[in-house]
């Protein structure tokens, strides 16, 4: 299959986009950046999945509400940000892999399908092989551990050792490990399921998007529709 220019510039971009941000961000844990533009560095992925968050919300006045709290307490808080820069780099990590952890760890809770089994399902219109549900609820398992063990490492390093070796871990080889699980999990994938049963990576964003644009349109059905103003 030929990719079109379009996605291999987007996918460059962003890989630009990643790398810049990552050196950035590990001069910036290590005290050699400038502290204001520190602190927008380690803000700018929280703030930019806040503001994801907020623009998926239906209620305009619960919107501005949440934006002018979320200015004030920035406004607030930034003489302690300014202060404690590393430990603001520190949190954002371990709190990101501790999210994306019980993101796919609650899925194989209970009696529910597990995460990478919902997308999967999502990819082959429901129809699913026993051995296509053993091998995605492993793989949700193993990102699971995945961001766990990036968790639990990154706190060790983070009490342990110097703040230059925790930033290298966190900051520059935060993406290299991201890529080698997801190669690990694909030739780990090709190994055990048959060629049919094997989603490109296309088909799983693709699977993605869509079961948010259904969530997006069951809250949208559940949310009770606003009285008309009789004036």
């Amino acid at each position: 299959m030929t990719l079109s220019p379009a996605p291999l510039l987007r996918g460059l971009a962003v890989v630009v986009f990643i790398t810049i941000w990552a050196v950035l961000a590990h001069i910036s844990s290590a005290g050699e950046g400038t502290p204001d533009l520190s602190v927008m560095i380690a803000l700018a992925p929280i703030l930019a999945a806040l503001s994801l968050l907020l623009w998926r919300n239906h209620h305009p006045l619960r919107t501005g509400a949440a934006v002018v709290v979320l200015l004030g307490c920035l406004a607030w808080l930034w003489p302690i940000l300014r202060n404690n820069i590393a430990l603001l780099f520190f949190i954002q990590h371990i709190g990101t892999n501790l999210a994306l952890a019980t993101l796919f760890g609650r899925s194989l809770l209970g009696d529910g399908e597990a995460l990478i089994t919902q997308l999967a399902r999502a990819v082959h219109d429901g129809d699913l092989s026993e051995l296509k549900r053993r091998h995605t609820r492993q793989a949700t398992l193993a990102w699971t551990l995945f961001f766990l063990t990036n968790a639990l490492i990154s706190a060790i390093l983070w009490l342990f050792a110097p703040a230059t070796v925790w930033s290298v871990f966190a900051n520059l080889l935060s993406a290299p490990l991201l890529a080698a699980m997801f190669i690990g999990e694909h030739l780990w994938r090709l190994q055990v399921l048959p060629p049919e049963e094997r989603p490109s990576f296309a088909q799983v964003i693709g699977a993605y998007r869509m079961r948010n644009k259904l969530r997006d349109a069951e809250a949208r059905i559940d949310t009770p529709s606003q009285p008309a103003n009789p004036l």
